[in-house]
């Protein structure tokens, strides 16, 4: 089957499958008003245990092995700006407020933060100090990745990827493909739907973590610094933008430099 003819059937594929449309977080400062498909075979609850029970299991290898919380004035640091961070995340989740956030500091070179969903973060040593992080920079970085978990992005991609196994298995039933077809579906999914569904994710992120620190009192000029120094680190390489899961750094960049000023008048009020 030839590529063109299989992208219709993928779209309509798509189309059949149940979701429901939510609005997980306000719109803030910044006008976020993006409508979110979730699908039905996707709870928020059992993303949540989920995440609970890997967080349990990562916090407790590192602790087993030393490397939880090593350096106590990092902790500290790291800490104090997410208390920060915590106060602000009503503005776009009330619930949020009473989430049972943990926030720990694994002892790593990794250049590496995330956040899961309910309110569960880590941070690496290595990000911190090879990188130099300033307090705003650290709140640059957690203010992104607390915000993928406010707007639930975690339960948008696996909604995505109960879409594409309900697209694959009625194009394989309809047109008995072999796998070279199928893996040519998997792309044409991926290219039309993950990579740039991805890359909204990370921008939205974006821009709802300069709101975050700039409410709580951090510059959110540090998140440009932050990708400056990321750009840096990484020797200035990035691959085409639309086969990646994050946008360039220059797009990056450019995006933070326009919303980083449009939430200065927040900073100013906070400071």
């Amino acid at each position: 089957m030839q590529l063109r003819r299989l992208i219709p059937v993928v779209v309509t594929s798509l189309l059949l499958n149940a979701c429901v449309s939510v609005q997980t977080t306000k719109s803030g400062a910044i006008g976020l008003d993006r409508v979110q498909k979730m699908s039905i075979l996707v709870s928020e609850e059992e993303l949540e245990q989920g995440a609970i029970a890997s967080y349990a299991q990562i916090i407790g290898e590192a602790q087993q092995e030393g490397n939880l919380n090593a350096n106590a004035a990092m902790t500290r640091r790291v800490r104090a700006v997410a208390n920060r961070l915590i106060l602000t995340v009503g503005t776009f989740r009330e619930d949020a407020v009473d989430w049972n956030w943990e926030v720990n500091v694994i002892e790593s070179d990794q250049l590496n933060a995330w956040a899961m969903p309910g309110g569960k973060i880590a941070f690496y040593s290595g990000i911190i100090e090879q990188l130099q992080l300033t307090d705003a920079e650290i709140a640059a970085i957690m203010g992104h990745e607390i915000s993928h978990a406010l707007r639930e992005h975690s339960r948008e991609r696996a909604s995505e990827q109960a879409n594409k196994a309900v697209v694959l298995q009625i194009l394989s039933a309809a047109t008995s493909t072999g796998e070279t077809t199928q893996a040519v579906a998997d792309q044409v999914y991926t290219y039309l739907r993950g990579l740039p569904n991805s890359r909204l994710h990370e921008t939205e992120s974006d821009r709802m973590g300069v709101e975050l620190m700039a409410r709580a009192g951090y510059d959110p000029r540090a998140a440009i610094s932050v990708w400056e120094k990321m750009a840096k680190a990484s020797g200035g390489k990035s691959g085409p933008e639309f086969l990646s899961t994050h946008p360039s750094n220059e797009t990056r960049i450019k995006d933070l430099t326009d919303y980083a000023a449009r939430v200065m008048p927040l900073y100013e009020a906070a400071s």
